[in-house]
Order: C-alpha cells, then structure tokens, then sequence
C-alpha cells in the first residue's frame, strides 16, 4: 500500500463526504428503542436508516449491495456485501441507535447539536457507534482505490446494540446462509486509551442489571411517629447492597461473581498502565477527587476483569426542595453490575437475585426485578499474521505501536459472535479515548484518530487477504 497516498485519499474523503454526513447524524435523535419506546412512530430510527443507505450506495465502492432487512416487530438492519476474491468472508460490524440525551453538557454543546471544535466533533452517537459504517466503507474504498484485493467483505450496521442487541440475535439466525462463516470480524465499537495509537480491545466486561425495591409501610407517616419503630428502607437498602459490595472500597464481595484473570490479560494490562502514565486522567473527576488505588495496572485490571456496581437510577426519593419529615414508605434502585469476561451473564443475573432477596432484614419486601443479562468476552490469542497487522499499521499511521487491553463495557454482539464463529480471528477496536464521554454529556469524535484507524483497517484487511491467498 502507498501509506502516504493512502492517508491523503482518506483524509480528503472524510472531510468532504464523511464528516458532513456525521454532522447531519448527529442532529437525528434516534434514541435506541430501550430509551424510546415509541422509536417507531416516531421515525428517526428510519431517518437514519435512510441516510446510511443513501451515503453507501453512493460511496463509490465496486460492487457493493445493500439491503435494509427488517423482522417483523423489531429494528431494522442494514447489511451489505461487497465482493472480493478467494474464499473467506470478513465481518464488519457497527451501530446506529444513540444512548440518551444525559444531562451536563457544555454550554454551547447539545446531544443533538453538532459542533466541529478543532480536531472535534461533538454530539450524541458520532463516536459511538456512528462513524463506524463510514470507517469500514471507505477503508474497503481505499483498497479498491489502490488495486488491492481483499476478502469478500459483509458489513452490518445494527440498531438496537445500546439495549443489549436484543435484535441482532434474530438477524443473525437470518442471515446465517448469507453470511457464511467468517474468518475475521472487526468490530469498531470500543475505546482507546489514548489518540496515539492503535488500541485493540482483547475482551470485554459482560452486564446484568435490574431494579432492586424495598417496602416498609403501605404509605408515608410522619418521621416523629414511624422512626425507631419502622426499619428504614433506605437502611435495608444499604443493608442489600452490602451484600454485594464492601462500602469501604467497593470490592464485589460475592464470589460468584468473579473470575480468575488470565496472566496474559495482566501482563498486557501491566503494558497498558506503563503506557498510559495516568490511568484515571481520562475521567472527570471533581477537584481534589482521587481514583481508588494509584496503582495504574490495577486500576485497567478493575476496569477490565473485575465486577464492578454502578446505582444508576433511584425511585421513592422525593425531591430536595419537597422532602418533608416523612418517613418513606419504599425506595428502588436501578443496579448496574459489570461482569468480568467468562462470567455467564444469565447465571450471574440469577445469582443476584437470590442474593437480595434472601432472608430480608425485617422481613421487608424486597424484590429484585431482572431487566438484562449479557455475558463478556475474552478474545481468542491473535494470529502472527494478525499482530503483526496491527503493529505496523499503528506505526505506520500513528508512529507508535499497537497496545492491547480489555475494556469495561459490554458489545453483546462479541461473545454472540465468538460462540457462532470459534476459529475467528477477531479486531475489536474503536475511536473511544480520553474524554469523548460515549453515554455521557459532551461525547466526542476525534476526526484524526478515526481517519488514521481506517487507513489501519484496510491494511488488516489486505494482509488478511495475503495470508488467505497463502
């Protein structure tokens, strides 16, 4: 491949075609149907759909064809296929449904207010999972755009990923004649720990969640009357998630919940905190704040293969400014729990019901209600050939090296895909770094990073193909 050609043809395709498109992305709600339940009648799901459909077919790439599939009572799917030579098929994979607005964005900023700011692209779903369809078309244009050959190449763009990709299941079952069974799937859905460089994601936290209640009394009553005789239910709720999480330094304390970390994954993760320098620099935390251990592999270990609790969500709890001297009669709590890769997600959610709702203190009635299980993922071991993909794209178009490590989210999608296709190689990547805030206020696109991890993509879809071709 002629690199500086390459970079050239990539950037100038990006800022005339591909960024315009994102910005007009980005002004469509199209909130995934777990936050919208009336995404149908609404349209913006479809607005979007369309879009993509319009950009790709005029993309210019050789033989492409594309169909929107869509399954009766669920999200529609865009999936394309584009020819190329020998006999192996690569996976594409990205997402166009968007998380929520989120409160806290900065001031001239707005979820579906986008604003190029530098070397930025702000705005809800740009980073996450947006660009990831402009990524893999134009990647698969620069290779035709050189004479390159390449696998057949089939790219699905699902819409349903941020409510646990309930859908793609289905899809997948679909399309599986289609598909084929193929020897490389890249993802372009996850984080990187900096903008310098390449970052492969080597697995993935899994996720069950719910929403935990406690009941006391069948109404309020006045806190003089009902305190020292009615337990309280924020006590028996902290009571319950002590069960699962030491207070002191929000260890998991249940076992079952936990996994035995491979030693590659902590020598990689010991390489990863060298590199990074400081691994918490990447959140915002409050002035005077410090991250739970200043020990930087530990603090990737726990982001990556340890479980962890997030209470992302309280019911009962009246407002500050209306709060009376009432003792309340319930309180809930949404629970997040991430799951180290290897920890079955339906099992684990299993295990958490069991654990809050035994033997209650006081008797009280606590109920813990499931809403999703998805189990994590840890990468089968890279081919030579593939290692050595990565590295020299890195270094090629980043000047510095691949870096591996696993990431604390969740992509269903993964272990679905490992389980169906074992002798896989897999790519999991993304333009995730620090502060692009996926899911939070000010979410990001970093225009440099994804134009460099499509020139990356292409060259491991060349050598993919020369490995193929023997």
């Amino acid at each position: 491949m002629d690199r500086a050609s390459a970079q050239d043809f990539i950037s100038e395709l990006w800022n005339d075609s591909v960024v315009p498109e994102l910005v007009e992305y980005i002004r469509i709600p199209n909130k995934s149907p777990a936050f919208d339940e009336h995404w149908q009648a609404h349209g913006y799901m479809e607005e979007v759909v369309r879009r993509f459909e319009r950009w790709a077919l005029g993309a210019g790439i050789r033989g492409l064809q594309l169909e929107v599939v869509r399954l009766p009572g669920r999200t529609p799917l865009i999936y394309m296929d584009i020819p190329g030579t020998g006999t192996d098929t690569v996976l594409l994979y990205g997402h166009l449904d968007k998380q929520p607005e989120m409160t806290g964005w900065r001031e001239d900023l707005g979820p579906w207010k986008p604003v190029i700011d530098g070397d930025r692209l702000y705005g809800r779903g740009g980073a996450d999972d947006g660009y990831a369809m402009f990524a893999s078309l134009t990647s698969i244009r620069l290779l035709q755009e050189q004479g390159i050959p390449h696998a057949r190449c089939v790219v699905i763009i699902e819409a349903c990923e941020e409510s646990g990709s309930f859908d793609l299941p289905y899809y997948i079952d679909a399309l599986q004649a289609r598909i084929g069974s193929p020897s490389l799937v890249i993802c372009l859905d996850s984080g990187c720990g900096n903008y310098d460089q390449l970052w492969v994601t080597t697995s993935l936290r899994g996720l069950i969640g719910g929403v935990l209640e406690v009941e006391v009394m069948r109404e309020g009553v006045h806190s003089g009357a009902a305190s020292g005789i009615v337990p309280g239910c924020f006590r028996i709720l902290r009571q319950l998630l002590e069960r699962l999480e030491a207070c002191g330094d929000g260890t998991i304390v249940a076992r079952e919940f936990h996994v035995e970390i491979p030693a590659n994954r902590v020598a990689q993760a010991r390489i990863a905190a060298a590199v990074l320098g400081d691994v918490a620099r990447k959140l915002p935390f409050a002035q005077g704040v410090r991250a739970v251990t200043e020990d930087g592999a530990e603090l990737v270990l726990n982001a990556t293969w340890r479980p962890a609790l997030a209470i992302t969500g309280a019911g009962g709890l009246p407002a500050i400014a209306d709060a009376g001297n009432v003792a309340l009669p319930a309180n809930s709590v949404k629970v997040s729990l991430r799951l180290p890769p290897g920890c079955d997600g339906v099992k684990a959610s299993q295990a958490l019901k069991a654990l809050f709702e035994r033997d209650p203190p006081c008797n009280a009635r606590v109920r813990f209600t499931p809403d999703w299980a998805a189990s994590g993922w840890n990468a089968p071991a890279e081919a030579p050939w593939l290692t050595r993909a990565l590295d020299s794209s890195s270094q090629a178009y980043f000047g510095k090296p691949a870096i591996y490590m696993g990431e604390g989210g969740t992509i269903p999608f993964m272990a679905m895909l490992g389980e169906r296709f074992p002798a896989a190689q897999f790519v999991i990547t993304g333009v995730l770094g620090p502060h692009s805030n996926a899911h939070g206020p000010n979410e990001f696109l970093h225009i440099p990073t994804a134009k460099r991890l499509t020139c990356c993509i292409a060259e491991v879809l060349a050598e993919h193909h020369r490995q193929a071709r023997g």
